[in-house]
């Protein structure tokens, strides 16, 4: 592990979050999380990220002595009254703390405690900190429920490649291949270095959701190039924060996402210059015959570089943006074939009533469709996953 690497994306990421509308009131106290962090460039690759240092963001609980030494409260007594709850016929809660506060101490014995194939909810309830683990659910682990505490505030994290994990696929920091799967108020995060242009086997995925009908409310995302796997299945994300460089969402997955913010830290570009430095979406559907595709609706695309707004990673990439709001690091052009052109006839790459200086559509490449009411109507509710089907409301 890269100490340096995991400073520098956070430290961009959540400089980005606390200076974007959205999140001008994040606690500013992470800051001082960061700036501690960035110390830690003596650790060896086998050293755990001590948790220790954040335990004192937590609630206001930061204090200075005289002689500056921080005081930490212990988290132990700092728990929710009454908690865990108690298991019911539908529910039960599990608990995760790295202090040994809780049922465990990493996330993954947590999974791995979960009943096979119950038709139970189990809530993984996780407590403030950084749990730098690799986490898979396999397919056997329906039902269950990662609850963190705030987003700024609970992430699990890894540092895999393509080339160290033997594939994009399989570089997950988490990996979710089970049905129903839900996630409210935490990061997931891939701190490898940023890769820089053209480097091979560098792409390091945050999250991999390769499973059917799960949601995501609030949680954050964190990586440079290929942050989100977007596998496959039906996926909802309401208030998330999604961070990367190039393809930062991407895969065969359809998904709807609704008031996210997307944050480009990909190479900034001198004025005038008309060189691409990353794109949002790279969506994999392959044929006609697939029912896939990714809808974002009143979500918001900033931050640095010159992007475009998808490329056509397979043949029938399918991508619309509706009322979302654009910066001027998108491109003209707006989107990609990924350098095929028969991939142009095939593509559905559409724009709704979007705004900002990069919505602009009089540019855009002639595949890129301008769309009317009737074509938007179905990417811009939850139909469009049969949400109404199986999507719960957030309590």
């Amino acid at each position: 592990m890269n100490p340096k690497g995991i400073s520098l994306i956070l430290f961009i990421g959540l400089i980005a979050i606390l200076s974007s509308n959205q999140f001008r009131n994040a606690p500013l106290l992470i800051l001082e999380y960061v700036n501690d962090l960035i110390t830690l460039e003596t650790l060896s690759s086998s050293t755990v990220i001590p948790i220790d240092l954040m335990l004192g963001y937590n609630r206001g609980h930061h204090h200075h002595h005289d002689d500056k030494k921080r005081k930490i409260v212990s988290i132990c007594d700092d728990f929710p009254p009454d908690f865990p709850p108690p298991a019911t016929n539908a529910t039960s809660t599990i608990c995760v703390d790295h202090n040994g506060c809780c049922n465990f101490t990493t996330v993954q014995a947590a999974v791995d405690a979960v009943e096979v194939l119950s038709s139970k909810r189990t809530i993984i309830w996780i407590n403030n900190g950084i749990y730098f683990e690799k986490v898979i659910i396999p397919k056997t682990k329906p039902n269950i429920t990662f609850q963190g505490q705030g987003f700024t505030s609970t992430a699990i994290v890894w540092n895999d490649t393509a080339n160290s994990s033997h594939g994009t696929f399989y570089s997950g920091s988490v990996q979710v291949f089970a049905a129903n799967f839900i996630a409210k108020n935490i990061s997931f995060m891939n701190v490898a270095p940023i890769p820089g242009p053209g480097a091979m086997g560098a792409q390091a995925v945050a999250m991999r959701i390769a499973g059917d009908q799960a949601a995501f409310w609030g949680c954050g995302f964190f990586g440079a190039q290929d942050t989100l796997h977007d596998d496959r299945g039906r996926h909802y994300f309401k208030e998330c924060y999604i961070q990367g460089s190039i393809d930062f969402v991407f895969g065969n997955g359809k998904s709807f996402y609704e008031n996210c913010q997307l944050t480009s830290i990909a190479n900034p570009v001198a004025v005038g210059a008309r060189a691409i430095t990353g794109a949002v979406t790279a969506h994999g559907r392959a044929s006609k015959d697939e029912n896939s595709g990714y809808a974002f609706v009143n979500c918001s695309i900033g931050g640095t570089g010159r992007i475009w707004l998808g490329r056509a990673w397979r043949p029938f990439s399918t991508v619309v943006f509706a009322y979302t709001s654009m910066s001027d690091i998108i491109a003209s052009e707006g989107w990609n074939d990924f350098n095929d052109p028969s991939r142009d006839q095939t593509v559905f790459y559409g724009e709704y009533n979007c705004s900002g200086n990069g919505a602009n559509t009089t540019l855009r490449v002639p595949y890129a469709q301008k769309l009317n009411d009737t074509q938007a109507t179905p990417f811009l509710n939850i139909s469009f996953i049969d949400g109404d089907q199986w999507l719960q409301p957030y309590s």
